[in-house]
């Protein structure tokens, strides 16, 4: 062997260790919180109401809205992602929400109670946030890194970072940061584990709701190179709810993660190694 390939493979070895603790970590975390998770007693009944068939039956119509929509995007791939069509698809998920809040204010529900609005403080929430997102990201690194060795080298880039990618004015450009890093998350962790999961954990319980609500935040996504890790980060946003029991939490690790995404992309020499 060569003096320099010596070196390299010297050098090389405590980055791989690093890396393979860095993991160990994160698997002993989200590990450990479904523990927690699984060893805590039921509420008492009626201690908190939950939803009921008039709320399974909204979400099986706003899953079937989804996959039709996942569908039209596959049937059609040469859909224009432009900042033009991101505007559209905000209001278009804005108008659900709002639809869903009208829809359980008029059933009665208590919004702030039912989320854990007001469980934590923001600052607990953004560091809580902050330290689960950290610790996810060895699990969605390496789901990445097994898609592309699995299903080759299709870009694992989702729509939204493409249309970052091509974007060529400042206009263009902040709309995009606004509704990545403030809009999405909020309406997204809203639809997909305030509203969805807790209808799928009511009914199937937490293991099937955290999957469920976890693939159709992927398949939602219509982006099959990134499927399994939006699949992971999806299952990550979902344990740091039902552990924390605010959906601050996962709202901010939401937030961040897409902060974290664009600007990796805007700013390409600080994440380089």
């Amino acid at each position: 062997m060569r003096s320099g390939s010596l070196f390299a493979a010297l050098g090389a070895a405590p980055r791989f260790l690093h890396s393979l603790f860095y993991l160990v970590c994160s698997a002993y975390v989200y590990i450990s919180l479904i523990n927690q998770i699984s060893a805590r007693t039921s509420a008492p009944a009626g201690a908190t109401r939950t939803f009921g068939l008039p709320e399974a039956i909204l979400a099986a119509l706003l899953i079937l809205f989804l996959l039709l929509t996942v569908s039209a995007s596959v049937s059609h791939p040469s859909i224009d992602f432009s900042a033009r069509n991101l505007f559209g698809n905000f209001l278009l998920m804005i108008f659900v929400v709002l639809f869903i809040l009208t829809f359980l204010q008029l059933r009665g529900f208590d919004l702030g109670s039912l989320g854990g609005f007001l469980r934590i403080s923001f600052i607990r929430a953004l560091s809580t946030g902050a330290a689960l997102l950290f610790f996810a990201y060895p699990l969605i690194l390496l789901s990445d890194v097994i898609t592309q060795r699995v299903f080759g080298g299709g870009s694992s880039k989702q729509n939204i970072v493409e249309v970052f990618s091509g974007s060529r004015t400042i206009d263009q450009r902040i709309l995009i940061i606004v509704f990545a890093a403030a809009i999405a998350p909020i309406v997204e962790e809203f639809i997909f584990r305030f509203f969805l999961y807790g209808v799928f954990k009511r009914y199937f319980g937490r293991l099937l709701g955290v999957t469920f609500s976890a693939l159709l935040f992927a398949a939602a996504h219509a982006h099959l190179p990134s499927f399994a890790p939006l699949f992971i980060l999806g299952s990550c946003f979902a344990i740091a709810y039902e552990w924390s029991g605010s959906i601050l939490v996962s709202m901010t690790m939401h937030s961040l993660f897409n902060s974290l995404t664009l600007t990796a992309l805007a700013f390409p020499e600080i994440f380089s190694p």
